[in-house]
């Protein structure tokens, strides 16, 4: 995986990345700005990102920057722009910080596709492979039935500006108070969900300033797994219940041991797949219409106004499912 520094060495850097020197020259070329480097699920999707790139014939690779700073993925997308790609696609970590370097990318014909920014603005597509209310309310509902429709919860995203992740807290927050007003959130979000340490601290602290708290609902990867060992170590499996979408790999254990609870997620390698599949479209000067199908997506309803193709392929995460989906690399 390249890491920032990486990048910024220059073109040579980016030809040995790729499929060798004449692949670098002849086929369309595409970098993806993810919003950390070095995390199973985003290891998961440079996989597809290269799969994808070997069966289209393009010369594509992932950037990993080494933290979820929005200003290092500008600088990521303001390298890539310099190195002419064809096609540019982002995870966001700030939507809005990402606007003025994506706008000049396009200005210089260059196409951009974002993945889990669905307010994204100077993109080409956006796409998301579940809708934000239904993956908030799912988790909502979940989280509800293992505490019995009541008591104190905590809420994590994957940083306080990440577009989806508040999108589904939101979400998930509004179908609780609706529907379970004995839930009660014990403070506002923490954005620690990126980081397996920063997520473990605070479910730590959290612990000790709420003995009574009952479960945590984490979005962003990292969360789940910093969370649920945090549990563990207070002895309190069963008691707190930790749920919220993570890579199966890497929570498989604490799945197994009855710390994280389940969850839902998507396959973060068929969305590398997609963003390597709708470069090459978009290169090519494909329209993505009403009811086409997209390999990955499936048949789409684009909305024209937002720039969005969101599909709903959610998996979900449990006891009975999480070996099946960890032994298919995910």
């Amino acid at each position: 995986m390249r890491t920032l520094p990486t990048l910024l060495a220059g073109a040579l850097a980016v030809a040995v990345a790729g499929f060798g020197p004449a692949m670098a020259q002849d086929a369309p070329r595409m970098g993806v700005v993810v919003k950390i480097g070095g995390i199973p699920w985003f290891n998961a999707m440079e996989v597809g990102i290269k799969n994808k790139a070997e069966e289209l014939g393009m010369d594509a690779w992932m950037v990993g920057p080494t933290s979820a700073d929005p200003a290092l993925q500008v600088r990521a997308v303001e390298d890539l722009i310099a190195q002419g790609v064809d096609a540019i696609g982002v995870v966001p970590n700030d939507a809005e910080v990402l606007e003025p370097v994506l706008a000049r990318a396009r200005e210089q014909g260059i196409k951009v596709i974002t993945h889990e920014s669905p307010d994204q603005q100077n993109v080409d597509w956006n796409f998301e492979l579940a809708s934000s209310d239904g993956f908030g309310e799912a988790h909502a509902e979940l989280l509800a039935q293992k505490m019995g429709g009541e008591g104190k919860y905590a809420l994590y995203v994957g940083s306080l500006t990440v577009p989806l992740h508040n999108a589904w807290a939101d979400a998930a927050v509004a179908y609780l108070e609706e529907k379970y007003p004995g839930m009660e959130l014990v403070a506002d979000r923490f954005g620690v969900a990126e980081s397996v340490d920063d997520s473990r601290t605070t479910a730590l602290d959290l612990m000790r300033a709420h003995p009574d708290l009952g479960g945590f609902l984490a979005f962003g990867s990292q969360g789940p797994i910093g969370a649920g060992r945090a549990v563990a170590e207070r002895r309190k499996t069963g008691e707190v219940f930790v749920l919220g979408p993570f890579s199966p790999g890497q929570g498989q254990r604490l799945v197994h041991d009855g710390v994280i609870t389940g969850g839902f997620m998507w396959n973060p390698m068929e969305a590398g797949e997609v963003f390597v599949t709708m470069a090459d479209m978009l290169i090519k000067g494909e329209e993505i219409k009403e009811g086409m199908e997209v390999p990955g997506l499936g048949v789409v309803s684009p909305d024209e106004a937002t720039r969005n193709i969101i599909v709903d392929q959610l998996v979900t995460l449990s006891v009975d499912t999480v070996d099946d989906l960890a032994a298919m690399g995910l």
